[in-house]
């Protein structure tokens, strides 16, 4: 393409010798040689493209040859872009000289004085300057021309095909050079010119700037008079004189301005009545706001582009109203109309988000678009929408799409926005990618404090009038609710006939370490569910009360059951007692400390730490739920207990000199992720987890930092939740002495050059620098489920641990405060803080007992517990039965309580003695064994160890690892036993609600195991390093049993596994099972409670059991009806409450408490997913599929798919527990199965009548279509979409019918979903003599016809399986002779081979001539080695149905004759195994015999 040079250049761009005689020290329009690493330049360094532009998006900074001369314009032309990335050009100017430079990955990365445009902001050295400016680069295309000039009074300014875009940024120094990157979707540029601009386009621009000043003066001057005014109101009204600091303040330095296109979007000049238009018509701000709330509407000048989007910026937000800004779009001209006083009051033609609904034409249509309400939305906050070319609107927050809110929208749309209620001022924002870095930064000091960016008022609203200091609840309640005694009592009034809108707040915020307590005083039985109880950071006088607290979405934390909520959304699953089973004359109470972490109170008991990094002046919540009726303020602080002090005994103490320490001891869980973190990462679950956001498109800036610097001797441990396959490299761990309030976190952690050590891969580097490589772990090594812990030792030794391992000393000389490190990178995507993390270097451990002489009296009132005279054969007793000594050896060294434990009764040793010759620790735990049935020779009653106590059911702690009859049922429960000294105590304790909880140095570890039986005896282990404990609890007095609500599961099904022995199990005698008459709205059940329909719509379909589900009792329905109109189908769980008083919401993933739900092929407690890839995806199961739930004597919770079982899908599932149905999207129909069919593995496909089989049956042996093949009216391939797409593609080769077998049941799809649902498994043996072969997993199978001739019984039954991979050219004359033919089936499969050919393959046949050449076929017994691209090319094809194109591949399934081929290794050169069952040496089958094959089916394959 040629380009005329600019107006009064006379320099030919084609011929650079070719000089301007007007100005002779013309600067060459050249690039420096000296460029990124992937960038090749041409045409005399005046072009430059960005290799592999596909794969890469940076990398591609070029500089000009020398430095800019001042008025000169650097310009360039785009001459290529491609759409794989976001972003493009960026351009702007620097002080580096490019002979010296070290080129950074993109120009944004440049330092020492770097000026660059991108998008449109300005960034000085890597931070933005400025937000807002001229056109937008990444909306350039091919051809456009952008220049940058350094203008003689110091000012940089952009230039756009020609046009000045104004002053960037000013006071930049003489001498620069100009920069361009080619990044994201720039590819290719070529230097155009670097002349000065012609005169007239100059004195155009200084015309508008001179223009823009006098406007800006206006503008101040109108602010000028707006503060006078309000100084005086202030005056008058007591308060403070505020000055502006929003735009346009006064005191504004850099000209933002610019020249605007008649192309961007911008506010109309036509608004409503209260509007006022500023900064080019991209600001709208609302007048008077505190007099009016409405009249605020603003439209675009133009209708809005397919694609385009619209997005505003929230500048500004008054607390005085409810409601907030409201967005839309409409088809009404603004020229044309008559606004309205709100734009929900247009009654055609507007779809409107408000709040977070969706109204049309004013009327709601959509109550829950998103999960973000308008309303909760702060200063800083962008909105915005977007009219995709599908007529589809969708919504932005903060850049995050909301998905579809309207399917069809009018072609011609206006953006709409209205500043309604509390918003008063927004800005058009045209750049939609580089303010995603403070977009997050807010949301994440909004997650932190929500108040952020609101003014909070100084006085309160009602004034207190028996003094400021004391705790009331606030007059504005819930709609439910009302105040009484004088703002100390909340109660609902109608308690029987609404269960929430109760909600409640104090009247002040509470102080640090200021405990807000309340008694329940009256309960109703009606509801389910009872009181929460919490913190929020909402001010009571202006917070519109929602019907719950939980529904609130920012600034809020509550107690609710037995779990903790932050916003909604569950944080900790198992917390404390449970306020559903609390009654009247109980208290609950909450607190915040002055370090931030949340505590709660039952009864006077601290519960532990809830949440961490809550902000200060927080206000108490009460939510009078359920059956909480009223609830009365415990303000005499002299009978509440002190706020109890972090315990300084045993490891969970340091000396007074260890770093960091504050004000002394300090928990060993307060361990958590700092606030402050790379822009790509993401803190959840109270600190505890991070994450890397966008994992996909972003690969790095994801370090995060403990909150607090390691003490000595504590480990800080990790545990890898989520890794993607898309990157190289991964986790890097470590640690720094840079304080992270101090640190500008890089894009990765090895990029910092002082005071950080880190483990990449095998390396250990200090500062950036490898100082020894081959370390003992390599991290990129590790996988999902693997634990990092990092250490400081003592003496300054930094230490690394790999699942628990010691990997040995990394390196020496670290300072004594060191904070851990983990950089989220690569493969690495998510991680959370385990229990382990504590202190681990015992020589740091300092006990307040240190005495070896063993208790008399208890420590507490009662009498003192002893220990039983039965015991391990190394034990001896002493003090009365309150100490054991082993005296012996390693094990042997079992005891029991002399008694059975009462309910919430907690038996508590102290650790006395300690041998280090030994390794192992203390087990402790509850077993069901009475030791008065053992004999009464210690020496052969007992195992040598508790884990291999199995005679009864025993719970145990082991390590971390709670066990249950030695079968693992949790791990990383919390700190390991392994590292407990003397003077630690542990104690176990059975709780009334059937859980039992683990006691380290009197803190409650939470529930270890649940379903445990009543009658149980506390037992302990003396194993290993552990030799000597005495008893420090006591058992309580009849007159002191808990006066808690008793366990709503008096019956425990564990009572009668004492009776029971494998030898002779109890009969189960199955309880008939019904669906519950309470369900979801659109249920209408039938059939005696048996059937159950949805009747409309496509939720609202939740139906539970009437009868709970009995331990090995396997539950069972049949899909009757699906209804292929909607998407998603059924899911299905179990929940562990009863359900007669459930709330049936509209789909089972709103289920928040005790629930276990499976939908698609993931599993999900209490709507958090807590497993992937399990069984089949219930999306796909077509009607007739037989789905089963049952829970086993383990508590383990499994789902059957055809009387298939697939595993255990949960754990800990209490009892009783009902299970649950979902009739959601397509399932529209079920049936309890009442046959009681089996459980069983692989048995019930025996009932199937010989005489119903054909010989096809019996190929992919027994499991695979002879246990369980779906008879044609259930079979799920007529579901399934990818054998559909192989069944298109098979009738495009345009074979023959008569080649396959004309009944279709015997087509087998291998795809996910479908060997799921047929519980095939991954191998199977077949032949004489038998020989493994695997299922064509990812294939499709079409069963070929058997011609009558072949020893058929004999080939289907004695010969081996194989498969063939080959072309599709080769299909029909394959399938012509009906086998495999040397030299005609493929050139891929069919090789000659000289007779004296090596691995004594082709040794030569007898009376066969010297030089013969003999040909041989290829198989394999695996089709991931027969099905390579080598073996089975791929083609090309055009799905006619979707019109989408696809490649794919094809093979054969054959059965071939025993000893008619001969094993041999694979010829490919492969090192790594291709298959885990079979070894590369023996993958390739070679066959020469003619009619050694037969044929059995057609294998396609379609990506």
């Amino acid at each position: 393409m040629d380009f005329a040079p600019p107006s009064g250049l006379s320099q030919n761009i084609h011929h650079p010798s070719v000089v301007n005689t007007g100005r002779p020290l013309k600067m060459a329009a050249e690039l420096h040689p000296r460029s990124g690493k992937l960038i090749g330049l041409s045409n005399s360094n005046r072009t430059a493209r960005r290799n592999q532009p596909v794969q890469e998006f940076n990398h591609g900074l070029v500089l000009s040859k020398e430095p800019l001369r001042d008025r000169d314009v650097f310009t360039v032309r785009i001459d290529k872009k491609v759409n794989s990335w976001s972003g493009s050009i960026e351009i702007g100017v620097t002080a580096l000289d490019p002979a010296g430079l070290d080129f950074p990955s993109s120009a944004t990365g440049l330092k020492g004085g770097s000026w660059i445009v991108s998008g449109c902001s300005v960034l000085r050295d890597g931070r933005s300057v400025l937000e807002e400016y001229g056109r937008d680069l990444d909306q350039l295309a091919e051809g456009d021309r952008v220049g940058i000039q350094r203008s003689s009074r110091g000012e940089l300014h952009l230039w756009v095909n020609g046009q000045d875009c104004g002053a960037a940024a000013s006071g930049l120094p003489p001498k620069l050079w100009a920069v361009v990157d080619l990044y994201g979707k720039c590819t290719q540029v070529t230097v155009v010119s670097c002349e000065p601009p012609p005169l007239s386009a100059e004195k155009e621009t200084i015309e508008q700037e001179e223009e823009l000043e006098e406007e800006e003066e206006e503008e101040e001057e109108e602010e000028l008079f707006d503060v006078f005014n309000n100084a005086i109101v202030s005056f008058y009204q007591g308060g403070n004189i505020n000055t502006p600091t929003g735009n346009g303040g006064v005191g504004q330095g850099v000209v933002t301005g610019g020249m605007t296109t008649n192309d961007a979007l911008l506010f109309h000049e036509k608004c409503g009545t209260l509007i006022k238009l500023s900064n080019n018509n991209k600001t709208a701000e609302r007048r008077r706001p505190l007099d009016e709330f409405n009249n605020g509407v603003v439209m675009t000048n133009r209708p809005l582009r397919h694609n385009e989007m619209f997005e505003i910026r929230i500048d500004k937000l008054v607390d005085k109203w409810s409601g907030s800004i409201e967005i839309g779009v409409t088809t009404h001209n603004p020229n044309n109309l008559d606004y309205p006083a709100t734009m929900t009051n247009l009654r055609s033609g507007t779809i409107m988000m408000s709040g977070c609904g969706i109204l049309t034409n004013g009327k709601g249509t959509r109550r829950e678009y998103c999960e973000f309400s308008l309303d909760e939305l702060q200063e800083g906050d962008h909105i915005g929408l977007m009219r995709k070319a599908s007529g589809a609107l969708h919504f932005y927050i903060n850049g995050i799409d909301q998905g579809v809110a309207a399917a069809q929208t009018p072609g011609v749309v206006y953006g709409v926005v209205d500043l309604y209620g509390m918003a008063v001022k927004v800005t058009i924002v045209h750049n939609h990618n580089h303010s995603d870095r403070l977009r997050r930064n807010n949301a994440i000091m909004r997650a932190l404090s929500p108040d952020v960016g609101r003014p909070r008022p100084s006085l309160s609203l009602t004034p207190d009038a028996e003094g400021p200091d004391r705790l009331l609840f606030h007059a504005n309640c819930g709609q439910k609710a009302a105040i009484i005694s004088d703002g100390r009592t909340a109660l609902r009034p109608h308690a029987t006939d609404d269960f929430n809108h109760g909600v409640v707040l104090s009247s002040r915020p509470l102080r640090s370490n200021e405990v807000f307590q309340v008694r329940i005083d009256k309960m109703v039985d009606k509801w389910a569910g009872s009181i929460e109880i919490g913190v929020t950071t909402h001010n009571p006088a202006y917070l519109q009360l929602p019907s719950t607290m939980t529904n609130l979405r920012s600034g809020t934390w509550m107690m609710t059951g037995n779990g903790v909520m932050h916003n909604g959304t569950t944080i900790l699953d198992e917390y404390g007692h449970n306020l559903d089973r609390l009654k009247a004359g109980d208290t609950v109470g909450v607190v915040r400390k002055e370090d931030g972490s949340l505590h709660f109170f039952v009864n006077g008991v601290a519960q532990g730490p809830a949440a961490w990094n809550v902000p200060p002046s927080v206000y108490a919540v009460v939510d009078l739920y359920g059956q909480a009726a009223q609830a009365t303020i415990m303000d005499d602080m002299v009978d509440l207990p002190p706020l109890p002090e972090d315990s300084s005994e045993g490891p969970t103490a340091m000396s007074p000199g260890s770093p960091c320490s504050v004000g002394g001891a300090s928990t060993t869980n307060d361990l958590r992720f700092h606030h402050l973190h790379g822009t790509n990462a993401v803190i959840t679950n109270g600190g505890r987890t991070a994450l890397r956001q966008n994992c996909r498109s972003e690969f790095n800036d994801a370090i995060v930092i403990s909150n607090r610097c390691l003490r000595d001797g504590e480990l800080f441990e990790i545990i890898i939740q989520k890794m993607v396959d898309r990157w190289s490299g991964s986790i890097e761990a470590g640690v720094t002495a840079i304080r992270p309030d101090e640190l500008e976190f890089p894009n990765t952690m090895t990029d910092i050059d002082y005071d950080t050590w880190m483990l990449s891969g095998t390396a250990i580097m200090q500062d950036g620098n490898t100082m020894r490589n081959n370390y003992g772990c390599d991290l990129d090594s590790l996988t999902t489920g693997s634990r990092i812990g990092m250490m400081r030792s003592a003496t300054g030794d930094l230490h690394y641990y790999i699942n628990g391992v010691d990997q040995g000393v990394a390196c020496s000389g670290l300072p004594p405060e060191v904070y851990a490190v983990i950089d989220l990178y690569g493969q690495c995507v998510q991680v959370s803080i385990t229990s382990s993390s504590g202190p681990l270097d015992n020589s740091l451990c300092t006990s307040n007992i240190t005495e070896k002489s063993f208790p008399i009296h208890s420590p507490v009132a009662g009498v003192a517990h002893r220990l039983h005279s039965k015991h391990g054969k190394n034990v001896v007793l002493l003090g009365d039965g309150c100490q054991a000594v082993r005296v012996g050896g390693y094990a042997h060294g079992i005891v029991f309580s002399a008694k059975e434990l009462k309910a919430d009764e907690l038996f508590e040793v102290r650790i006395d003695e300690v041998d280090e010759q030994w390794c192992g620790s203390l087990h402790i735990g509850l077993t069901t064994l009475a030791p008065p049935e053992l004999p009464s020779c210690p020496l052969s009653g007992l195992s040598p160890s508790l884990p291999q106590l199995r005679t009864k059911v025993t719970w145990l702690l082991c390590g971390s690892e709670v066990r249950r009859n030695s079968v693992l049922q949790r791990q990383n429960y919390c700190c390991s036993l392994d590292r407990l000294t003397v003077g630690n105590r542990v104690g176990v304790k059975r709780c009334s609600d059937d859980t039992m909880h683990i006691f380290i140095d009197g803190e409650d570890m939470g529930p270890a195991a649940t379903a445990v039986a009543k009658n149980v005896y506390a037992v302990l282990d003396l194993y290993g390093r552990i030799t000597a404990v005495s008893i420090v609890s006591s058992s309580l007095l009849e007159d002191m049993e808990s006066v808690k609500a008793p366990s709503l599961s008096s019956d425990s099904c564990s009572e009668g596994e004492d009776d029971s022995s494998p030898s002779e199990p109890c009969a189960l005698v199955p309880t008939v099972m019904a669906f519950l008459e309470n369900h979801g709205k659109n249920i209408q059940l039938s059939n005696q409670n048996l059937t159950a329909a949805r009747v409309s719509s496509y939720n609202q379909g939740l139906l539970v059991t009437a009868q709970p589900l009995a331990r090995q009792q396997l539950f069972q329905f049949q899909i009757d009806r699906l209804n292929p109109s909607w998407t998603s189908s059924l899911s299905l769980g179990v929940i562990g409450h009863s359900p007669d008083r459930l709330n049936f919401p509209s789909t089972a993933c709103c289920l928040k408490r005790s629930a276990w739900l499976l939908q698609r092929d993931s599993v999900f407690h209490n709507s958090l997913k807590i497993c992937e890839n399990y069984g089949p995806n219930l999306d796909t199961c077509p009607e007739g599929t037989v789905l089963g739930l049952l829970v086993d004597a383990n508590s383990c919770l499994h789902l059957y798919v055809n009387g298939m079982d697939q595993g255990v899908a949960a754990q800990d599932i209490p009892s009783p527990c009902y299970p649950f149905i979902d009739l959601y999207g397509q399932c529209e129909q079920v049936t309890i199965v009442t046959n009681n069919v089996p459980a069983v593995g692989g048995e019930s496909g025996e009932t199937r009548c010989q005489g119903d089989m054909e010989k096809a049956d019996m190929v992919d042996g027994i499991k695979e279509s002879v246990c369980w093949t779906p008879p044609p009216e259930v079979n799920p391939n007529k579901t399934c979409e990818y054998q559909a797409l192989c069944s298109r593609f098979k009738d495009l080769l345009t074979l023959p019918d008569g080649y396959f077998n004309e009944d279709a049941k015997y087509n087998l799809c291998y795809c996910e979903s479908c060997h799921k649902l047929r519980g095939d498994e991954a191998y199977y043996k077949r032949g004489e003599p038998p020989r493994d072969y695997a299922l064509p997993f990812g294939w499709c199978r079409f069963a070929l016809r058997i011609k009558p001739h072949c020893e058929v019984s004999n080939a289907l039954k004695k010969w081996h399986i194989a498969y063939h991979g080959t072309s599709v050219g080769a299909l029909r004359r394959t399938l012509d002779h009906s086998q495999l033919l040397p030299g005609t089936s493929s050139i891929f499969s069919v090789s000659p081979v000289k007779a004296e050919g090596p691995n004594g393959y082709s040794e030569p046949e007898e009376n066969s001539a010297p030089g013969r050449e003999v040909p041989r076929v290829r198989l394999s017994p695996t089709m991931r080695y027969s099905g390579m691209e080598i073996f089975a090319p791929k083609v090309q094809f055009q799905d006619p149905r979707s019109h989408r194109c696809h490649q794919a591949q094809v093979g054969f399934q054959v059965c071939v004759r025993p000893g008619s081929y001969k094993v041999g290794p694979q010829t490919l050169g492969h090192s790594e195994p291709l298959d885990p069952r079979f070894s590369n040496s023996e993958i390739e089958w070679i066959t020469k015999e003619q009619g050694g094959t037969l044929l059995y089916g057609l294998l396609i394959r379609v990506e």
